[in-house]
Parts: C-alpha cells; structure tokens; sequence
C-alpha cells in the first residue's frame, strides 16, 4: 500500500503553522510564520518550503484557524474547525489531559475534558492574549520575548487590566512614568493574561488535573507558563507542556484530514495561483457613505460652517474664561472670551500625568497672551476633574457629558443629538428640550 502523509495548515490570527505528519515517523516538517495580515506570500512561501518533503507524494490535507476558511475554498481543501483540531491532536497524543488551556494571536480557550467535552472561548474581545501580549511589550520598547525576559527577574506585581488592551495601556503608562521597574511590569502584564483566562473563560469552574498549555504564547513564553502555574497552583506532574505545542491545531488538522480521499501533491501546487481569488460575498461589505463626489464637496462645506471664531491672546484684552479637559488619554485646554472666540487651545497626550500636562499647557498659555486678559473663572472636566479642581484651585468641576451639551448647543442650538468619541470612552446624549433627556456609554470594552 502507497505512503500516504497528511498535512495540516493552521491559519491563525497572527501566524501561520503547517505541519506534515508520516504514518511511522510523526512530524517531519513543520513551520511557525507571523504573516503581518499577509496570509496570501506567507503561505506560498510555507508551502515551497515544503515540498522538499511532499513533492512526488500522495497526501490527504485539512486547512483550519481563523484565516483559513477562505483559503480552503480558494485550494479546494476541506476546512475544519479549529477547536475540533485542536481536541483531536490532545486525544490523540496527551490524552491523559483534563483541561486544556490554549493561548493565540487573538484567541484563548478552555477545554474541558471528561465523559463529554466542554469548550469555552473568548468572543469579540482579544484582551489576555498574544496580541495583547506584544501590544504590552511595544509600550516596554520590547517585543514578547523580551518581556518574558524582562519578566524573569521581577520583584513586585501590580494589577494591571485585561479586558481591554487600551486600559491596560492607561495602567502600564503611569507605572512608567513613576519609574517602576520595567521588569515588575513585565510580570504584571502576564499575570493580567492569566487573569483574564481564567476569569472570563472559566466562569469559576474549576481548573483541576492535568493541565494542558497549547498555542504560541504559552510555547514560547516560560515566564507565562509560570505565572499559571503559581495561580493554578499545580504541582509539576499536573502542568503538561507538549512538544510542538504550538503546533497542536496545525497537528489536529492533518491528523482530520486522514478521512478524505488521497491526492498527488503535485495538484495543491498546481491550485497555488488560485489563493486569493475568493472574494468576500458582496453582503459583507457597506454602502458607500456618499454616492458621488458632489455629495462629498456638500458634505465638506457643511462641517466647514462650524468652525470656531478665533482671536489673537497676545492682542486681546478683556475678561475671558478657562476650560480643562482631562480626558483618560489627552488634556484639551481651551480659553474663550465672552462671545465664546477661541483665545487659546492645547490638545496632547497626557502620556499618563494628566496633571503634568495640563501645568505645560497652563504656561503655555500664560507665555502666549496678553498680561491685561483676567480670566473671570475657570472649569475642569472629564476623568481628571477632580485631581485638576484640586491641585490647581479650578473655580469648579462640572460633569462632561454636560459639558457636551452645553458646547453643541452653542454651535447648533437645539441639537438633540451628541455623540462623543474619546480615547477610551464612547458616549451618546439623546437632549429634549435642552436638557439630557438619556445616555448610553461604553463599559468595559474602549473598541471603536
């Protein structure tokens, strides 16, 4: 009876894994691309690179992953789901699993393994997993290998948010700018990965037995694996760390693939120019937001009417007015005259010191205007108000979504609608009358 390999292609998030399994000798070929959102060159070129061991054979193949289903349509290659894959690959070579954690580019689940087989899996949201991780490494100037070298020689861990890689950010940056070690930062940010794993996909089911660590992050990150363990608190022979375990769902797709029917190597690479021929059904794309570019001028003009009249602070003299924004990620500092003429404004990064921040705008604008300005009051707004109000004697505090209001309506009176996009939230104000009749507000995700 002819040899037959089987060969699985796992398009990931992030990367993209192939292995090539012979029935006697196991994996004789296998490969770890990061395809920087370029699956099309990632997997030609994984492909030349093995045909050195497939050419001339007949071989059975599965594609799976995230990326991979379009990719299977274009090659004429069965697609199987990745959770099935990867299950497929635990059975087979550690069954004595009970739990299997596995950790991707944008992906983390949960299987649980027993009579039946329950698996969990984050949603929407990447936070707590290895896009999250490098996000965290680019803000320690490192990439994730080097945080998990940074993480080695830690000594204090700080809690740090998961859910979403954008308040993590908030968390990590004033760490840095109070000088704590880049090194207990480093840790912090794995335990927060930890942390998100096992709150959001275990839901308080216990994680008991022997556990299985699969996928990239956890292959490549020993400091990871260690913070799960020390969590988890399992004893040594409890943690299983497989060989290849970056590989397992590539694995679990050619170990599927042994169903179908063979076929001569030589045909996949004859269907290599079709990848990428298989577009996206039309149903997934939007309308085009202006049907012609009359539309667009008229729109252009429109937004061009709202425009705040200016003044020159250096030449002006009067009363005039100072409000404060500090904002979660920037400081906006603007001062009006009465008839609401922007005198002076400052928008910047509060790179994590809002109050910082708005003293070098302060001085900025104290350089810049005229000594016979008397600034009659002053407000403060937004995530810092408090803080601000306090250190640098603002007049008062007012709530921002009034501030909101107040400011559309100066520009349109009788708006009824606002929608605000800041840097880590997302508000919409429905107004009657004046007044803020409701308010709908973004919780615990900062996407879009």
């Amino acid at each position: 009876m002819t040899m037959v390999l089987n060969v699985g292609l796992d398009v990931g998030s992030t990367t993209v894994k192939m292995v090539v399994l012979h029935p006697e000798k196991g994996v004789i070929y296998k490969n770890y691309l990061r395809h920087l959102s370029n699956i099309k060159d990632s997997v030609l070129t994984m492909l030349k690179d093995a045909k050195s061991k497939i050419d001339g054979q007949r071989i059975t193949m599965s594609i799976t992953g995230s990326g991979g289903f379009n990719l299977a349509k274009s090659l004429a290659i069965p697609f199987v789901q990745e959770v099935i894959a990867g299950t497929t690959a635990v059975k087979k070579f550690i069954p004595q699993t009970d739990v299997a954690i596995e950790l991707g580019g944008e992906d983390a689940k949960i299987t649980y393994f027993g009579e039946s087989v329950e698996q969990r899996m984050n949603g929407t949201c990447a936070g707590g997993t290895g896009a999250f991780i490098d996000q965290m490494a680019s803000l320690l100037q490192v990439d994730a290998e080097g945080l998990n070298e940074l993480a080695k020689d830690y000594k204090t861990i700080y809690p740090i948010a998961s859910r979403c890689g954008v308040f993590a950010k908030t968390d990590v940056q004033p760490l840095l700018n109070e000088g704590v070690a880049k090194e207990d930062i480093a840790v912090s940010v794995l335990q927060a990965v930890v942390n998100q794993t096992i709150t959001a996909l275990a839901q308080g089911r216990p994680i008991r037995g022997k556990v299985a660590f699969l996928g990239g992050p956890l292959y490549f990150l020993s400091e990871l694996r260690k913070r799960f363990i020390e969590t988890l608190k399992l004893k040594e022979e409890q943690a299983i760390f497989p060989e290849d375990a970056q590989f397992f769902v590539a694995i679990g797709a050619a170990l599927a693939s042994q169903e179908d029917l063979p076929f001569r190597a030589k045909e996949l690479y004859e269907r290599t120019p079709r990848i990428g021929e298989v577009v996206q059904d039309e149903e997934m794309s939007l309308e085009a937001l202006f049907a012609n570019k009359e539309e667009y001028e008229e729109f252009q003009e429109r937004h061009a009417r709202h425009k705040v009249p200016r003044k020159d602070p250096g030449l002006y003299e009067g009363d005039a007015f100072l409000g404060i924004d500090a904002g979660s990620t920037t400081t906006k500092v603007a001062l009006i005259d009465a008839e609401g003429s922007l005198l002076y404004s400052f928008y910047d990064s509060n790179k994590g010191s809002p109050l910082e921040s708005t003293i070098k705008a302060l001085k900025e604008m104290h350089e810049v205007m005229n000594p016979k300005i008397k600034i009659r009051n002053s407000t403060a707004t937004g995530y810092g108000e408090q803080l601000i109000k306090a250190a640098l004697r603002i007049d008062i505090g007012e709530i921002e979504t009034v501030a909101h209001a107040k400011a559309a309506d100066f520009f349109l009176p009788g708006v009824d609608f606002v929608l605000d996009i800041g840097g880590q939230d997302m508000k919409s104000l429905v107004i009657r009358n004046g007044v803020i009749d409701s308010i709908m507000l973004n919780e615990a995700c900062s996407s879009g």
